[in-house]
């Protein structure tokens, strides 16, 4: 047969690793305690499976990472198709000062990164690229796929293997959301700066092993938009994301022809813009919501439905992204990549416990969690570890973050439109590239940090050296 079946292998593969790691999390108790997300159980599992027995049967790994890519642009697409949650009354402030914290992480782990990186580079390994401590915040914070989809895009500018590395700093972030981030919920806990009622969620068998027990109502999982008579409402809402991600392509298709009028320069920042074309799925997604909501038809898109779609390509994503790491590239950065990984989870650890006792003034531990889960992994592994504190997300927390998610995205394009400024370092020779991300970073933690303070109230500076400044309990 003429057909390709690579696409249904890779699937089929990560299929079955997923219901392996959700047989496994059911049962064993190590990945109940730290509450390993399955989607990390199952890349770790195929980890060896692509890495020495499929080129052993003619197939390799490049097209896992192009499922990789197509994922995440595709998880983007159906999270911004939602619509924005009303404004509350009584809200607090918190989705802003969430997108501080967020944005403040951002700074920190790429200044963090990259002059980690730069004293490495010039003490001990000269050949080490100048854009690879940027992959601290591009793995920790932003995520696997957005790793991954820039670190492709380093490639030609001579960083061999970053797409690889940047993959390797993804799953090394996840490692540290899972065994930090749950004793940091114990800790929370024996120092009573959450309710009691957090004790209660480790005895919860669905937390724990993941699956809904016998006889007990799982949550909803979508709305019915439509006749199934005439099309699936499941069947409407793929439709739906796919066609905005075919828009997303025609628009970027456009726009690298557009700018090949402009010389090889105009090519060179077309093909940095396909790394990055998570941000076209986004800005395509409100567009069209934005027409959904002209025609009268909003209604058709239904948020949970869209929710689940996401998690759906998070998933895959997730396992694909750590399936595809190639052990080879790992093995010949794993020093300088332990050194920043290990600087950078301390660094994150520390600073978002500080940060986070001052800043926020209602659930402040709860919103630690969440920041601390989505600065080291996805917004899955944030929502993993405050639903321990919140099973049923009755605190604004999880409704604050996303909110925030808007106002972080938009404030962070420029950050994002700057993260190739090290990699033309390493091709070009010319360190002004280099320093002017620094600049960049520098910039954007000022002016986070001027707005925490302001927020605060008071309580920004105030006992500096104490780890979690005491406050109002949730």
């Amino acid at each position: 047969m003429g057909m390709s079946w690579k696409i249904v292998i890779d699937a089929g593969a990560i299929s079955v690793a997923l219901l392996l790691a959700t047989f496994l999390r059911a049962k064993l108790r190590f990945l109940q305690r730290f509450m390993v997300p399955n989607a990390l159980t199952a890349g770790f599992i195929l980890l060896p499976f692509y890495n020495w027995a499929m080129p052993a049967l003619g197939y390799g790994t490049h097209r896992l990472g192009e499922l990789v890519y197509h994922l995440l642009n595709v998880s983007f697409i159906a999270m911004t198709l939602r619509a924005p949650h009303p404004k509350s009354k009584d809200e607090r402030g918190g989705p802003l000062m969430i997108s501080v914290a967020i944005l403040w992480q951002y700074a920190i782990q790429a200044l963090v990164g990259l002059l980690a990186g730069f004293a490495l580079l010039r003490l001990f390994w000269p050949g080490l690229s100048p854009a690879f401590g940027l992959f601290l915040p591009l793995g920790f914070a932003l995520g696997p796929g957005q790793a991954f989809a820039i670190g492709r895009g380093w490639e030609p500018l001579g960083f061999e293997g970053a797409a690889t590395v940047g993959l390797a700093f993804a799953a090394v972030g996840y490692l540290w959301s899972s065994f930090v981030g749950v004793p940091l919920i114990t800790w929370g806990i024996k120092r009573g700066r959450v309710g009691k009622a957090a004790l209660e969620a480790f005895k919860d068998r669905t937390l724990m092993t993941g699956i809904v027990e016998k006889g007990r109502q799982g949550g909803e999982a979508g709305r019915l938009t439509t006749d199934s008579e005439a099309i699936d409402s499941l069947s409407f809402h793929a439709g739906l994301v796919v066609f905005t991600y075919l828009l997303s392509y025609l628009l970027l298709s456009g726009l690298t022809k557009l700018l090949a009028f402009a010389g090889p320069t105009g090519v060179e920042l077309a093909t940095n813009l396909w790394g990055i074309n998570f941000i076209f799925s986004s800005v395509t997604a409100m567009l069209v919501r934005v027409c959904l909501k002209a025609l009268g038809i909003q209604r058709l898109a239904d948020d949970a439905t869209l929710t689940r779609l996401s998690g759906f390509a998070v998933d895959y994503m997730v396992a694909g992204s750590i399936a595809a790491i190639a052990v080879t590239f790992v093995a010949r950065y794993w020093a300088p990549l332990l050194v920043v990984t290990t600087l950078g989870g301390v660094v994150v650890t520390v600073t978002t416990i500080w940060m986070a006792s001052r800043l926020f003034r209602d659930h402040p531990y709860e919103r630690m969690l969440m920041v601390y889960g989505c600065s080291t992994g996805t917004l899955s592994t944030g929502l993993a570890l405050l639903r321990v504190l919140d099973p049923e997300f009755r605190t604004p927390v999880a409704s604050d973050y996303m909110k925030s998610a808007g106002i972080s995205f938009l404030a962070a394009i420029p950050f994002i439109l700057s993260i190739n400024l090290p990699a033309k370092t390493g091709q070009t020779g010319d360190w002004s590239y280099f320093w002017t991300m620094i600049a960049v970073s520098a910039a954007y933690l000022v002016v986070t940090s001027v707005a925490f303070l302001v927020m605060a109230r008071g309580r920004g500076l105030k006992a500096p050296g104490k780890l979690w400044l005491d406050g109002p309990k949730a």
